[in-house]
């Protein structure tokens, strides 16, 4: 019944996050706490998270204070997240 639920992907910070990422070309660390309304260490950690199971990719410029950060959805988590969803819907279908 739970097949296809990715445990990487099913926390719900990290579930919001790939679906604000799978509808935009990229987004910033910026954008993505303020609408995910989370503190800067979390979504750092959330991120970290996401990219080290390749599922987002990340491009800084610049450093410190000045800095930006912004990440882009893989194809590979393109595909993991439709799965997730795809899950989902089954489960919810289904129950």
């Amino acid at each position: 019944m739970i097949d296809g639920l990715d445990p990487i992907i099913h926390v719900p910070k990290r579930l919001a996050a790939m679906a604000v990422l799978a509808n935009a070309p990229s987004v910033s660390f910026r954008f993505l706490k303020d609408h995910l309304q989370v503190s800067d260490s979390d979504l750092s950690k959330q991120m970290s998270t996401l990219e080290a199971a390749g599922y987002v990719s990340s491009t800084k410029v610049g450093h410190g204070r000045g800095g930006s950060t912004t990440y882009q959805i893989t194809r590979a988590g393109r595909k993991a997240y439709e799965d997730h969803c795809t899950a989902l819907r089954a489960l919810i279908g289904g129950a």
